[in-house]
């Protein structure tokens, strides 16, 4: 079969909603992708043609998924404050992962281990990236890596306990990081590298196993 990038993008999507029915009970692995494609009338040789990286291509086509599905949700930003745009846009990130919420806890557990750790904080920094532009930042100095790690944070933080301990104390728990936002000078001065994966990990590990 060859693939044309129409076939790709709508077969790539087709293969992600049956992975999102197994993978509760099966994980996120390369035999659920191939018993995925297989249930899409795919060949091995068609799913190695569409997912080159396997369960990793997989796993990044479902957050750029749940990504997508906020930022249509959210609002002209242009009537919140700043706060608002903040939290508004880590509630619409949390809503988008809800109809996959146990898929999404296998799909933690695969990108919690350590060779999959780089691509997991690079789909957290695409999303923060997505939702900060949609904020409406601009800034290309230092200031911009700064406010995505920051707000990497939150939402790795957030959805964990959404996924964990319910909304109402994911909530409690955004609106006091909010203020991190809020003081970003402060917290920047404070600011390491090393913690956002720290973070990261563990808040990946409570999601997969509570």
């Amino acid at each position: 079969m060859i693939a044309s990038d129409d076939w790709a993008v709508r077969t790539e999507q087709q293969v992600l909603d049956e992975a999102l029915t197994l993978a509760p009970t099966r994980g996120w692995g390369r035999a659920t992708l191939l018993a995925a494609a297989k249930a899409c009338g795919l060949s091995v040789g068609d799913a190695e043609l569409l997912f080159p990286n396997g369960p990793r291509d997989l796993a990044a086509l479902l957050s750029r998924r749940h990504d997508a599905a906020a930022l249509a949700a959210l609002p002209d930003p242009a009537t919140l404050k700043i706060r608002e745009r903040i939290r508004a846009a880590v509630i619409a990130r949390l809503d988008a992962v809800q109809a996959d919420r146990e898929a999404v806890r296998r799909w933690a557990g695969f990108l919690a281990l350590p060779g999959n750790v780089p691509l997991a904080l690079r789909l957290l920094w695409d999303s923060a990236d997505g939702l900060w532009r949609w904020a409406g930042d601009t800034a290309t100095d230092e200031n911009h890596y700064t406010k995505r790690a920051i707000l990497s944070g939150i939402l790795i933080q957030v959805t964990a306990l959404d996924l964990q301990l319910g909304r109402i104390e994911a909530l409690a728990a955004l609106d006091a990081r909010i203020q991190n936002v809020m003081d970003f000078e402060k917290w920047k001065a404070g600011f390491k590298p090393s913690d956002l994966a720290k973070d990261f990990v563990g808040a990946l590990a409570r999601v997969r196993f509570g």
